[in-house]
């Protein structure tokens, strides 16, 4: 069947659903991380617990890296979620589960959170051994006829992921970049590498793998359909710069901007995650078939996705890469403002280059340098380093602009200076109304309010510029519009799978409008579904969240629900607003279950918890402090973030009846009732 010609699944009931990462599974037979295999038990008890989804964070190839939203492959899955006992290859070795056992189980079974690189390391050593035992046997299922060569066949993506992991293992890991050849490659180069006799055998061991993990994680999906599951999968918008296809199809990619999201409450600077972003125009050329083939991967397991960061089919926030932060990021696309433009509020030249320019003072320099606790002596040598490696003068006067080989941040942060002087430069440097990203091509700085320039306007000109950039951002709406309908129009015509978009941020009017039309489900996280612009912030009434959607009170990327009612919730505002005054301010599980409750009978079609607060559920499985309960900690790099695994094993969880039994109950929650409109008499 063509990818035009295939139908919508027919829309889901009501559910209540639970989000785990694979790795956080504990079954009998998995040793320090869950495994795909270890899914249908926890579909059983799922099952009992009247819980009709499991949605899983993304389980793609992220190397070494910890994050499942950092992927070397749009296509491969993760060695780590392999069960090595269940191979056909283990099968004829009758100590091998003893070796996986001693290797693998003695040392990482216990730990409550699984140490990512050493369990990982140790895999892929017993998998290689495991391969190299077999080699003979598995090459011949590659030859013509055989199951390996025809699963290559029905897998093409599976060559350039091959070729890739090969060569990033000869470079010891690095980043393709750093690669001392093929950093540049052509598709008859890595079809030259792939047929290479020297090389066969390597390549030949990331096939086997990638191919036991897909009959895994099918025999897995198969399973929990069978129990009556829906399995959602998560599927990253962004591709790491450093996988297989970024290195193999830099067409399909921008890699000069760096994609990330504007500056909020949050992250005052914005975030810069790294990623390329997408080259529409060349995807366009081919129907986007490497969008189309993916989510045909994703169809072999899942019944339904999620569509991570759903905003950048219609814009994202870009940054370059000279800059590290993101706060003089533009969306792309947008309509930008030009020198013409400019021209029509008045500036001419010099007034250009003051509102799009920083203008630093002498007397700002060194002021930056006394707060730093300098001797006095010091501070004349410091400055004048500044003010060499630095800047340049304007004429005679006591202005200064930044070098011209300072293109970023990151040249900032390269310059030998004083750490005060550093810190004052690259608070400067976004001190400016626009950023001229190419020439004659403008786009507004996120504070640019804030700006040195902008306070130098009169109230006329302000008004005059407001004006050009509100019709500015007009304009781009209507051009992210048809952007997100064409792009998210292919996608749901691609797949027979339930899309449900992550719609969170700094969300244009749009984007709802588009998803209401193409029957896409949209998220509501209760904590942030509030009326921002009203007195107080009030939340959303749950009972107005639209059908259309999915409901959750936390995400991987937040606190649980009992560590952000412990440490971050106002609870008395919270606990008016579910109609429960008398809430007591430490959670339990009587607290838990009341939220919890009230949550589960929002509108939404879909109602999703972290399996951490449906625990919570029982006093038996709370952890002493809630913060380690977390699945990760944004802005944080550590050994911590995304190895969360449940306290026990589902076993044992499921012998907690009482906790079976609170599950069930949510499950069979009805939608409250809207509260009835006032009604308005003749003299109303």
């Amino acid at each position: 069947m063509g990818f035009a010609q295939k139908q919508q699944i027919p829309a889901e009931p009501r559910l209540v659903g639970t989000v785990i990462p694979v790795g956080a599974l504990r079954g009998e037979q998995s040793v320090g991380a869950g495994e795909f295999a270890d899914l249908p038990a926890f579909g059983e008890l799922c099952k009992n617990m009247g819980l009709g989804l499991i949605q899983l964070l993304p389980v793609n190839d992220t190397g070494y890296d910890s994050s499942p939203y950092s992927a070397l492959s749009s296509c491969a899955l993760h060695p780590l979620y392999l069960r090595l006992q269940d191979l056909p290859e283990a099968a004829a070795e009758p100590s091998f589960a003893e070796k996986v056992e001693a290797q693998l189980g003695t040392f990482f079974r216990d730990e409550p959170r699984f140490p990512y690189y050493k369990l990982l390391r140790a895999k892929m050593e017993l998998l290689w051994k495991l391969y190299q035992a077999h080699e003979g046997n598995i090459a011949d299922k590659a030859k013509p006829g055989g199951s390996l060569a025809a699963w290559i066949h029905e897998n093409p993506w599976v060559k350039e992921y091959a070729v890739y992991r090969r060569l990033k293992e000869a470079n010891g890991e690095k980043s393709w970049k750093e690669w001392e050849s093929y950093q540049k490659v052509t598709a008859a180069d890595i079809q030259a590498l792939w047929q290479d006799p020297a090389l066969w055998g390597q390549h030949l061991f990331w096939v086997w793998v990638q191919e036991a993990l897909d009959t895994q994680f099918r025999k897995a999906a198969t399973a929990l359909k069978a129990l009556g599951i829906i399995l959602e999968g998560d599927i990253p918008i962004l591709m790491n710069e450093d996988s297989c296809d970024v290195w193999a199809h830099p067409e399909y990619f921008h890699r000069d901007l760096a994609a990330g999201a504007p500056p909020d409450m949050y992250s005052p600077l914005g975030q810069n995650w790294g990623f390329p972003i997408y080259n529409w125009q060349a995807q366009a050329k081919d129907g986007y078939m490497w969008w189309k083939n993916r989510l045909k991967v994703a169809e072999k397991y899942y019944r339904a996705y999620r569509i991570d960061h759903v905003l950048g089919f219609f814009r994202i926030w870009a940054s370059r890469r000279e800059d590290t932060s993101a706060i003089l990021g533009r969306f792309v696309p947008a309509v930008p403002l030009t020198g013409k433009d400019l021209s029509s509020l008045g500036f001419d030249a010099g007034r250009i280059r003051w509102v799009s320019q920083p203008h630093i003072p002498t007397e700002e320099v060194w002021n930056s340098l006394r707060t730093g606790g300098l001797a006095a002596a010091a501070l004349a040598a410091e400055a004048k380093q500044v003010f060499t490696l630095a800047l340049d003068q304007i004429g005679q006067e006591d202005l200064w602009l930044f070098k011209e080989r300072i293109k970023g941040e990151k040249d900032i942060e390269a310059l030998n200076l004083h750490p005060a002087a550093k810190a004052y430069l690259l608070a400067a440097w976004d001190n400016r109304i626009f950023l001229e990203y190419a020439k004659g091509r403008y786009s507004p700085v996120w504070y640019y309010r804030n700006s040195r320039a902008y306070a130098s306007l009169s109230k006329e000109e302000q008004q005059n510029l407001e004006a050009l950039l509100e019709q500015n951002r007009q304009a781009s709406e209507q051009m992210w519009e048809r952007q997100g309908k064409k792009l998210l129009t292919v996608l749901k015509e691609s797949s027979a799978m339930l899309p449900c978009a992550e719609d969170l941020g700094a969300v244009p009017d749009c984007v709802p409008r588009v998803l209401t039309k193409l029957k896409i489900l949209g998220l509501r996280v209760i904590r942030w579904s509030r009326r921002w612009d009203e007195l107080g912030e009030p939340y959303l009434p749950l009972t107005e969240y639209p059908p259309l959607s999915v409901c959750t009170p936390a995400v991987h990327d937040s606190s649980t629900l009992r560590e952000w009612w412990e440490t971050e919730a106002d609870q008395k505002q919270f606990a008016a607003f579910i109609g429960e005054p008398s809430l007591s301010s430490r959670y339990n599980p009587s607290t838990a279950k009341i939220i919890l409750t009230k949550i589960a009978g929002a509108a939404s079609q879909f109602r999703v918890f972290q399996i951490q607060d449906l625990l919570h559920l029982s006093p038996r499985w709370y952890a002493p402090d809630p913060a380690r309960e977390r699945i990760n900690v944004p802005g944080t790099v550590d050994d911590f973030n995304w190895t969360y695994r449940l306290p026990a094993s589902i076993t044992e969880i499921g012998e907690d009846q009482n906790l079976v039994r609170a599950v069930r109950e949510l499950s069979e929650v009805a939608p409250a009732a809207k509260p009835p409109k006032p009604h308005k008499g003749k003299n109303q």
